[in-house]
């Protein structure tokens, strides 16, 4: 086992792996990564005089007093951009030249580099490993992983400070449960220094948030979706990152988001493995699901490249609080607000499954829960709305939705190993419908479960999960469906 010590031991031979300071340094724990970087767990208050003081919650954390909208005037907007941009997409080619190796013997067919060493491999040749970001994609990909950290932290810590003990005892949650999630909010200052110390002195420092739950169990639906887009995010990107140093250290932390994921579900009364495939998904996905409930950053905060799609509204999504959840109303009133992800009311005049001690009708917490009727199926009737490209979302209102597509055609639903494809139904400029498909990855599995990405597109592109984002260009607006 690899201590902390350890790794930055293997660290302190090479100093200029991370030799720029971090900015602002208000350290709570000794950073883990080379001896000059260190990372606050501090909320800043340097973005100008709306910018909202920070107070201490217990246990060394700091949050800002305030979580709530954006009130103030975007002094820049717009994705960061480089010097140009090459193409309008990346055009689909056939197999690498170099994808050539099969073997029909089962045994090695080239020369061991070393005993009970296989030929082939990266980074396998003694060179000595070097953690810190390798190119413009590795930083941007990183700095989105801090983004999602950081707000993993303000959440987890914000739902403990702001309700009381018996409105957990009410949501079936004892303090046992309260401490669990307090050490998942824990864990978030190690991957927050991680992510933090291989990107440099430029990391993105954490921001005030406005979030959209009123009760424990709304807290609770929106950290599993929360969490769902975090962990997939990763998954999508995590093998195309030029640093596999990098990608090392950041499947060790993303192992973690996916327990906090399932342990969510688990307090939400949903199943807690639905899928027998995790789906990975673009970076533009993730930074669209995430950049609506960050409301300011400190000044010069680094800014980010990925696109922000507009809103899919699924408006008959399940409902995870009623015992009969495709009972839900169809014109999207029992959803918190209107941003993308988030959770379902908890407060229903009836049919409600909270506190509802019925076998296969339940809903508190537990370690699973096998429902007698599934939050969604196949040939379900779905309903959509979707908002117009060009809305101000994200940190301090300075990000822009866009897209490139053109009509609307296509519903694609993302899940497991699959990108699937429904018609779309248009019933005006800005809403349609579809029924959820059919179909199965392997056996009895149904490609579509879990807590998944869907988008509405103007073509029905052939993709795979490894090269999923050729079809961002296409993407008229992104949504989270709940599907068990």
């Amino acid at each position: 086992m690899f201590t902390r010590s350890a790794i930055a031991a293997i660290l302190a031979v090479a100093p200029a792996i991370l030799a720029a300071p971090a900015p602002a340094p208000q350290v709570t724990e000794p950073a883990s990564f080379g001896p000059d970087v260190q990372v606050s767990y501090q909320a800043q208050s340097t973005a100008g005089p709306d910018y909202p003081l920070a107070e201490e919650l217990g246990d060394g954390y700091t949050s800002a007093t305030y979580h709530g909208p954006y009130t103030g005037t975007p002094t820049t907007t717009g994705a960061a951009n480089g010097p140009t941009t090459l193409a309008a997409s990346i055009p689909p080619l056939p197999l690498n030249p170099t994808a050539t190796y099969y073997n029909t013997g089962g045994k090695p067919i080239n020369p061991l580099p070393a005993p009970y060493t296989p030929a082939g491999g990266l980074g396998t040749n003694g060179t000595l490993p070097r953690y810190m970001v390798e190119s413009d994609f590795d930083y941007e990909s990183i700095a989105l992983g801090l983004y999602q950290e950081w707000i993993e932290l303000d959440l987890f810590h914000d739902g403990l400070a702001r309700f009381s003990e018996a409105e957990f005892l009410e949501a079936g949650l004892t303090s046992e449960y309260m401490s669990l999630i307090e050490f998942m909010a824990d864990q978030e200052t190690g991957h927050s220094t991680l992510l933090t110390n291989m990107l440099g002195e430029t990391a993105p420092k954490q921001c005030v948030y406005d979030y959209p739950y009123n009760t424990v169990r709304e807290w609770l639906d929106f950290m599993q979706r929360l969490t769902r887009f975090g962990e997939s995010g990763v998954w999508g990107y995590i093998n195309h990152l030029d640093s596999r140093e990098v990608g090392q250290l950041l499947a060790q932390s993303i192992a973690t988001e996916a327990r906090q994921q399932q342990i969510f579900r688990q307090m939400s009364g949903l199943t807690p493995m639905d899928v027998w495939f995790e789906n990975g998904w673009p970076q533009s996905w993730s930074w669209t699901m995430l950049a609506p409930y960050i409301s300011y950053c400190p000044e010069n905060q680094t800014r980010l490249a990925w696109q922000n799609f507009p809103v899919l509204h699924i408006l008959n999504n399940a409902n995870i609080n009623r015992y009969s959840p495709n009972d839900t109303a169809q014109d999207g009133s029992e959803v918190t607000g209107s941003r993308i992800t988030d959770p379902s009311i908890s407060n229903l005049t009836s049919g409600s499954c909270e506190n509802l001690n019925v076998t296969g009708y339940g809903c508190g917490p537990a370690i699973g829960h096998n429902k007698s009727e599934p939050l969604s199926f196949p040939g379900k009737k779905v309903l959509f709305a979707w908002d117009a490209p060009g809305q101000a979302v994200g940190p301090n209102n300075s990000y822009v939705t866009s897209t490139a597509a053109g009509a609307p055609a296509w519903v694609g639903w993302s899940q497991q190993l699959n990108l699937t494809y429904s018609p779309l139904t248009l019933t005006s400029n800005s809403t349609g419908y579809t029924y959820q498909p059919e179909g199965f990855v392997y056996g009895s599995d149904g490609i579509i479960n879990g807590t998944m990405a869907i988008m509405l597109t103007d073509l029905d592109l052939f993709v795979t999960p490894f090269n999923t984002s050729m079809l961002n260009p296409h993407i008229v607006a992104l949504g989270l469906y709940m599907a068990g």
